[in-house]
């Protein structure tokens, strides 16, 4: 498909993070866009205030009429939606061109070079961190969260070069064209779609085998490519590793040469993995050492990846996409690291009854690190409940006195009721949504 011949795009779950990227890219190319989703969010509503018209009831008769010109529409989806969707299915049956968003990004990321970064975790921070060290200008980038620097999940720049994150979900990274990679880990998740941790990784194996330049992988993972660690030898050595006034401090060695006193503001060490990952990419491409380090230091992180919400002496909340066992892990290491002493709460809204069945025990051991916890109940997302999986299966298996499980009414509530001095809002479902109002709530 020629996209320049296209006129409209309608998005069907237009609110999705991915998907809103496009979306606003789109828009900035002279597209007209629309679009359908649940509810109204963050995200929606500001794309709004581009110009971009969203409903949030399906059905044909709230579709704008320009867009029901099969000629100059293209219609793009998110493999979220219900196989029921009433506007899709119109989409489909009057013969529109009909695409996932998975497609699409790879059909306007197919004529340029592109940096694509994958991984089950990472990969969100790893192609903003890349896209921040391609600014100004040089690079348009792809991303899948709220980069703070920029407030947006799209980095505008040349159209010559693009920045991706690489989603394993329903194998939509398989539609890249990547000339440059980085594979940050390949722990076993979405087993609704994979079934099995081997069928994951070999999706990975046949990601890797896009890649047409180069390819960098955390070491240790079993696909051949430039390596990098932490303290231990690699293509890509991080060490001498420092925090000093809440900032990391530390040294890269390259294939070709050392830099020094790099300064990064992100905590945890998973974070300088994915620092490194964007380093090294960025470095075999050609940006200079130092204007990397630069960039470095001034990138101030993605929306709910470790983001402080309240930081005082008294009170720190922390808000936090983790919805898997490893992202938990991550956040609850940084904040031991960063407050040794400190008593923890973490408030965690499981995801999905399938990623809950397949990891019960395994997020068990990690929330049970924590001091306290709060479960809310599983968010669906896009399933239907499993018999037996529910957060009280998960509560009882976790190994603390101080456990409970709440409601989205009572929670402000029973957080006030804790002790802890450090509270951790983890979960990828619409606990997000909630964490405005406990802000608030907590800082009267």
């Amino acid at each position: 498909m020629n996209f320049k011949s296209i006129e409209n795009v309608y998005f069907i779950g237009i609110g999705g993070i991915g998907m809103s990227a496009l979306a606003r890219y789109f828009a900035a190319n002279g597209k007209k866009v629309a679009g359908y989703d649940k509810t109204a969010t963050d995200i929606t509503n500001s794309l709004e205030s581009l110009g971009v018209e969203i409903h949030f009831k399906d059905g044909v008769e709230n579709i704008p009429g320009q867009f029901l010109d099969q000629k100059k529409t293209l219609v793009v989806y998110t493999p979220a939606v219900s196989k029921e969707h009433i506007e899709l299915n119109y989409f489909i049956e009057a013969g529109f061109t009909v695409l996932k968003r998975a497609e699409v990004l790879g059909k306007v990321t197919e004529n340029t070079f592109c940096f694509a970064a994958a991984g089950t975790h990472g990969k969100t921070t790893t192609s903003s961190i890349l896209g921040h060290i391609m600014q100004p200008s040089l690079a348009t980038s792809f991303l899948g969260g709220i980069a703070e620097n920029y407030q947006s999940n799209l980095i505008l720049g040349e159209d010559k070069i693009t920045v991706v994150e690489a989603d394993e979900f329903d194998r939509s990274f398989l539609q890249l064209s990547p000339n440059i990679a980085c594979i940050t880990s390949m722990d076993a998740d979405h087993l609704d779609i994979y079934g099995e941790a081997e069928s994951l990784e070999n999706s990975f194996k046949e990601f890797a085998a896009k890649v047409s330049e180069k390819l960098i992988i955390a070491k240790g993972l079993p696909i051949n490519g430039i390596t990098y660690a932490i303290n231990e030898s690699a293509d890509y050595k991080a060490h001498n590793i420092k925090i000093n006034n809440g900032r990391y401090v530390f040294d890269v060695e390259t294939p070709n040469s050392e830099i020094k006193n790099i300064e990064f503001h992100l905590p945890g060490k998973h974070n300088v993995m994915n620092a490194l990952a964007a380093l090294a990419m960025a470095d075999v491409y050609g940006i200079d050492l130092p204007k990397i380090k630069e960039q470095l230091k001034t990138f101030k992180g993605v929306r709910r990846r470790f983001s402080y919400k309240i930081k005082t002496d008294d009170l720190v909340l922390i808000d936090d996409y983790a919805h898997h066992p490893t992202e938990i892990n991550a956040v609850e290491n940084s904040v031991r690291e960063m407050y040794p002493n400190e008593k923890t709460l973490a408030v965690f809204q499981p995801h999905l009854f399938s990623r809950t069945k397949d990891f019960v025990e395994e997020f068990a051991n990690a929330l049970s690190k924590f001091d306290e916890v709060i479960l809310l109940d599983i968010y669906p997302a896009r399933e239907l409940p499993l018999e037996g999986v529910t957060s009280d299966w998960l509560l009882k298996k976790i190994n603390l006195k101080k456990k409970q499980l709440s409601t989205k009414k009572m929670l402000i509530e029973d957080i006030k009721k804790s002790s802890a001095k450090i509270i951790t809002i983890l979960g990828a479902g619409d606990i997000g949504m909630m964490v405005d109002e406990i802000q608030n709530e907590l800082e009267k």
